[in-house]
């Protein structure tokens, strides 16, 4: 039972460092949506030389780049937050549904993604493991005193 116990805390340990080092990836790759963010502003702005009928054609361009790219950041942020968190709550074994949804969702990053989320399924589906994940019992109340 207690090379069971010792797998499991291993298992977890990993994973949680896995949720850690995909959430600064998503983060990092994230931001290359600031790239069309610039690139958006700099054709709103009017810097680059274009013809005078076309000014408000190009304006419209650029806001749908810096619409597309600052969409992009918001969501690859929002992404890096729930792995994020997802590696805080396997390491302080709490919400444990939490993490079983976002390794689905991590299902979609492939494939690194798609390993860490198939193996979060797999470690955190088993009897040991959800028990690790259950909330302490509490003590029994004491019956009211007779009067």
């Amino acid at each position: 039972m207690g090379e069971l116990v010792d797998r499991d805390q291993e298992n977890l340990r990993q994973l949680t460092l896995g949720y850690y080092i995909m959430a600064a990836y998503i983060a990092f790759f994230s931001l290359m949506g600031l790239l069309y963010v610039g690139f958006g502003a700099v054709i709103m702005s009017g810097l680059l030389p274009q013809a005078p009928d076309s000014q408000d054609g190009l304006r419209g361009m650029g806001i749908v780049f810096a619409s597309i790219g600052t969409i992009f950041v918001l969501t690859g942020v929002f992404f890096a937050f729930l792995n994020y968190r997802t590696g805080r709550n396997i390491q302080d074994r709490r919400r444990r549904v939490f993490c079983l949804i976002v390794a689905g969702f991590s299902c979609l990053h492939v494939p690194w993604g798609t390993a860490l989320g198939v193996c979060t399924i797999l470690v955190l589906e088993r009897p040991s493991v959800k028990a690790l994940f259950e909330p302490p019992a509490l003590p029994p109340t004491p019956p009211p005193p007779l009067e």
